[in-house]
């Protein structure tokens, strides 16, 4: 009887967490643009880039195609003259001599995390003091610059990121994973920004000031962190400044992956997540409905308990293809939607793996995760 009742509170606390979850998301202004631009600074993109896939010209022309009243300086790094993607580089340099571009050969690496490492080198090149740091496989809409450094024009934001959205699920295991990223992320994040202001960033696009990156460390401090989007965000709030999320969102563009890619990524994700926040994300196994609900029934064990399982399952999968729906400004893909309590099952793994272990594999190299966040390579 105690089982019982413990399993029947953790249900319906889940379910509790769930719908506030899908409430916050709801209300937030996503897509929503800034309607009369009045501020445009210069602005410096800093963006490392190793190797390519079908999408990566896409995703670089889209900053080449930037509609920003102000100077824009494009600066991407790559560690080698024989990274294919330097072929890609410069065929737009030449198509696109107007623009303010250039394609960055590194020195030697000097951290753990060789995407900071040719961060720290692209930003002595930078002439701005505004800089936008995205990632490799980001495409962005032609009015992203003049939304996302809107924010900044009030002195006590210090950081601007946006959520994104993986918007190429060719696979079953992609199409799991962009229900992780789609549907559950993002909302997951406003429901802790509703608890408190975020003092964290996510990594797919940030803009900031150089003075605030400066004065929080550098990027030294970070060549190696593995979540160096999260560290960042979190020294520049831990002085005393905001975090604001735009309501634009980006699109990352995977190349395809299996099942065993999706997991690989999913786990490193996890351990990154509970190295950065522990308790926390040992708390975040509470919003996990279909694992509660499923253990509730399986001890009590009527009828009537099944039932409401069936019907707490539909709710949650409905909730979760209407928020993939939001922020994919797509029709909901119903075929999918049987993938969202298997996720949620999958997840219940996935979190216990994250405190049994501290190896992580990054860009096929497996590395170990030391408490502090930072990263050493194995031998």
């Amino acid at each position: 009887m105690t089982w019982h009742f413990i399993f029947a509170f953790l249900a319906w606390l889940s379910l509790a967490l769930l719908v506030w979850q899908w409430v916050v998301a709801r209300q937030f202004p996503l897509h929503r643009r800034n309607s009369q631009p009045s501020f445009f600074p210069p602005v410096t993109l800093l963006k490392p880039l190793k190797g390519c896939d079908p999408f990566t010209e896409d995703c670089l022309r889209s900053w080449f195609r930037q509609e920003y009243a102000g100077p824009v300086q494009l600066l991407f790094g790559v560690a080698s003259p024989d990274d294919p993607v330097c072929a890609l580089v410069r065929k737009l340099l030449a198509e696109l001599p107007q623009v303010d571009a250039r394609l960055v050969v590194c020195g030697p690496l000097a951290g753990t995390n060789l995407k900071v490492s040719k961060l720290m080198q692209l930003a002595q090149l930078a002439r701005n003091e505004i800089w936008v740091i995205s990632d490799a496989d980001v495409r962005v809409p032609p009015d992203f610059l003049t939304n996302v450094v809107a924010p900044l024009q009030a002195p006590e934001i210090g950081l601007v990121n946006c959520f994104y959205r993986l918007a190429n699920p060719v696979s079953l295991a992609m199409h799991l994973e962009a229900l992780t990223i789609n549907a559950d992320f993002w909302s997951q994040v406003l429901q802790a920004q509703s608890l408190k202001p975020l003092d964290f960033a996510l990594g797919a696009v940030m803009a900031t000031r150089r003075q605030l990156v400066e004065d929080s460390g550098g990027l030294v401090a970070l060549k190696d962190c593995l979540a160096d989007d999260y560290q960042l965000g979190h020294r520049i709030a831990r002085r005393g400044h905001r975090i604001s999320l735009s309501s634009v969102v980006v699109d990352c563009w995977d190349a395809p992956k299996g099942w065993r890619e999706v997991w690989k990524h999913q786990l490193r994700w996890a351990r990154t997540i509970r190295v950065c926040q522990p308790l926390p994300y040992f708390f975040s196994i509470l919003n996990n409905p279909t694992l509660w609900l499923v253990l509730w029934a399986a001890i009590t064990a009527d009828t009537a308990s099944f039932i409401f399982l069936g019907v707490c399952v539909v709710v949650r999968t409905f909730m979760a293809i209407d928020l993939e729906s939001r922020l994919s400004q797509s029709p909901p893909r119903w075929r999918y939607a049987w993938l969202a309590p298997i996720k949620d099952l999958l997840q219940t793994i996935l979190w216990a793996l994250a405190f049994l272990g501290n190896r992580v594999e990054w860009r096929g190299e497996r590395m170990r995760l030391k408490r502090d966040g930072t990263l050493v390579r194995e031998a």
